[in-house]
């Protein structure tokens, strides 16, 4: 009973992306792929990340964003809610779609062969990266204990959320881009690939909304960094310890924060909280 919840879980949200996904021409976003077996962006420049700078290609033109860190509010309401969500699968509860997991990206740029628009929303499986400091450590307990019960695997995430959350990088959100691949690409991808700013949306009281550049990592790239390597291992290692192994490495999409919004209705309402208004 209590695999065939987790396992019901995996495929309503694997089902979710899916469904977003749709059906696309694999002619779609050819130029993207570099010799037909990876890509990588030309929209985002990372230099000055050390520096809290990134440059993107943002509606036609390169613009300097500051990277920000989520709000205490945010960073408050989306442990305790992962917290509670990995309790309640301990005790046999069925996830629920709403909460920090669930990000709904939405994303422009490329026109699509089937659609009229390139306006384009999927819900993501959201996460945290670990601070580059930690990362490696985190990769060798996910490793090591790969093979450990389901009890003890959501033992070490509530861990990792409670206790061990400094270890998190709260300058971003991650996620896997599942099903894009040469001859197939989803529409996410395609506009990330295009225009790397996205908007990302949680269903829940509170309500956030993270405004974000994205950084799009390939594990068959033969010119990634070790810290991009790590990155890769890392956020397929997650959810592979939860929803099973892969059958292969997905492409790693690092949402770099620049605003973060309160959009709770009553309270703020779409009010900007990071960076705070003058």
């Amino acid at each position: 009973m209590f695999k065939s919840v987790v396992f019901s879980a995996a495929v309503c949200l694997l089902s979710v992306n899916l469904f977003a996904a749709g059906k696309n021409n694999t002619s779609d976003g050819a130029k993207f792929w570099r010799d037909g077996k990876y890509c990588r962006q030309d929209n985002i420049d990372l230099k000055k990340s050390e520096q809290g700078i990134l440059r993107a290609k943002v509606e036609d033109r390169w613009q300097d964003f500051t990277i920000q860190h989520l709000s205490p509010a945010f960073m408050e309401w989306n442990l305790k809610e992962r917290i509670k969500s990995l309790e309640g699968i301990k005790n046999r509860e069925m996830p629920g779609f709403a909460g920090p997991h669930s990000g709904m990206v939405a994303s422009h740029g490329f026109r699509r062969s089937d659609s009229r628009t390139a306006i384009n929303n999927a819900v993501k499986g959201m996460g945290f990266l670990p601070k580059p400091e930690f990362i490696g450590g985190l990769i060798d307990e996910l490793q090591s204990s790969a093979d450990s019960s389901m009890n003890y695997k959501l033992n070490w995430l509530m861990d990792l959320y409670g206790r061990r959350n400094d270890l998190l990088d709260d300058t971003k959100q991650v996620s896997l881009e599942l099903y894009a691949k040469p001859d197939f690409a989803t529409h996410t991808f395609l506009n990330q690939m295009t225009d790397p700013a996205v908007s990302i949306v949680f269903l829940d009281i509170p309500s956030f909304e993270v405004r974000a550049i994205t950084q799009l990592i390939d594990p068959n790239d033969p010119e990634l960094t070790k810290y991009q390597r790590q990155t890769v291992e890392y956020v397929n290692g997650i959810h592979d310890y939860f929803h099973g192994a892969a059958p292969r490495k997905s492409i790693v999409a690092i949402y770099h924060v620049i605003e973060v919004f309160d959009n709770t209705p009553g309270k703020a309402r779409g009010k900007r909280v990071v960076p705070p208004l003058p």
